[in-house]
């Protein structure tokens, strides 16, 4: 039997994985990211929370869809109400790239980041600013750019900034294996 606690962190797991999915989760997705090792328990948790969720929201819902898997989804009625907030990003791709920049190479200096982003990363950087994910400070003629705790906290990131560079590190790695890999010719011998 699950302590107590437990049912509570557990609870709280599977919430956060239906929440940030965006895409339909197996049971078996669930029963990982609830740390339970049991699908009875899992599924017990998951309807609690279904419960919950149907008295607690007038337009989320976490349904089954035909298939099986789970989904916490707006309910098909409210999707032409939120059309207009959902369909536009915080951030464009190339700013979210100078900021994913500015954060794995801070500080960083506005001549840098022209260098390797080119002329348009001014417009970036007051974008980034109005948000306050960046901040700067004047050294001499130049702008020496690094991101805020908006930044860190919007993104969901701990640590110091050591930290992250090596967290961003470490994925990049995976990322170029992965790829390498991928493009790897293969031989066939006959």
């Amino acid at each position: 039997m699950v302590r107590i606690e437990n049912i509570d962190e557990s609870t709280a797991r599977i919430e956060s994985a239906l929440y940030s999915a965006g895409r339909p989760l197996r049971v078996e997705d669930l029963i990982r990211a609830s740390g339970t090792e049991s699908r009875a328990k899992t599924l017990e948790l998951l309807n609690n929370i279904m419960k919950k969720t149907k008295s607690a929201f007038k337009a989320i819902e976490i349904t089954t869809l035909p298939d099986g898997t789970y989904v916490m989804q707006l309910k098909p009625e409210y999707s032409s109400t939120v059309k207009k907030y959902a369909s536009k990003p915080i951030l464009p791709n190339a700013t979210l790239k100078t900021l994913s920049y500015i954060a794995y190479q801070q500080p960083i200096s506005s001549k840098q980041l022209v260098e390797t982003r080119g002329s348009g990363v001014y417009a970036h950087l007051k974008e980034l600013r109005q948000l306050d994910f960046i901040t700067h400070q004047n050294v001499g003629r130049l702008k020496i750019f690094t991101t805020t705790q908006k930044f860190q906290k919007y993104f969901g990131i701990q640590g110091d900034v050591e930290d992250l560079k090596s967290r961003l590190f470490s994925k990049v790695r995976k990322t170029a294996s992965l790829s390498q890999k991928n493009s790897t010719p293969q031989i066939v011998q006959n």
